[in-house]
């Protein structure tokens, strides 16, 4: 299974709030699926909601005329999509599509505003994750620019497999290549070596991830970096 540091069954965002600011979120919120392969949101267009995800993940890219999408970041229930109405951005910045099917919490903007005029604690909470997200986005860039495909593509999995909760999960070689913005050939051959060594098995887009050690040895060190800087901002303080 997934990172425990991740893992949950409610989004982390908001199960770690006092009790009085989880029950303002939750009444000012409703629950909605996550259907796969759905557009969210298109970069440029302004946010109607905020999408908070209790199962499957939301994939954020970027494109560039004449070339094919590229995933910048993931989303799942560690996390929100729509964070930059926090700070005031009011456009939505990349193109959001929901990559494994689940559910999620949904709240209009202006719901949202409401909520963190009234919920401190999660006011607080949310910009700390703005940076967690900037240092994602960030690491992403360099591990596009240095690293190869087939470590690129264990800390894709990897990441999935933290979101997804689940060691099963569907996606084909082709979306691989979108998120990963290489061609399909590329994946190929990556999941071909990573299937070799056991650390997934891949049949007609399912994959199993069979060893965790495996594919975290097989990734570069981004993912690590990316899963410090949660638990340095994120982890909740003992009392």
């Amino acid at each position: 299974m997934g990172n425990p540091i991740i893992g949950s069954e409610a989004n982390r965002l908001i199960g770690q709030l006092p009790h009085k600011e989880c029950v303002i979120v939750q009444a000012h919120s409703e629950d909605v699926a996550l259907v796969f392969g759905s557009m969210l949101y298109r970069s440029g267009q302004a946010f109607d909601f905020v999408y908070f995800p209790l199962s499957g993940f939301i994939s954020l890219a970027v494109t560039v005329e004449g070339h094919q999408s590229m995933e910048m970041g993931l989303i799942g229930h560690e996390g929100m999509l729509g964070v930059s109405l926090v700070l005031g951005v009011d456009v939505v910045p990349l193109y959001a599509v929901v990559r494994g099917a689940g559910t999620a919490l949904r709240m209009s903007t202006k719901e949202f505003k409401y909520v963190l005029r009234n919920c401190p604690i999660f006011q607080s909470m949310l910009d700390r994750y703005v940076c967690v997200l900037m240092a994602e986005l960030s690491q992403t860039i360099a591990c596009t620019g240095f690293h190869d495909v087939k470590s690129r593509l264990a800390r894709w999995l990897l990441m999935i497999n933290d979101r997804a909760n689940n060691d099963r999960f569907y996606l084909t070689h082709q979306i691989l290549a979108e998120m990963l913005g290489v061609q399909r050939s590329a994946i190929s051959i990556a999941a071909g070596l990573l299937q070799h060594e056991g650390s997934i098995s891949y049949s007609r887009g399912n994959i199993s991830v069979l060893s965790r050690k495996k594919l975290q040895a097989a990734s570069c060190e981004c993912y690590m970096a990316i899963l410090h800087e949660y638990e340095r901002l994120l982890t909740p303080t003992p009392a």
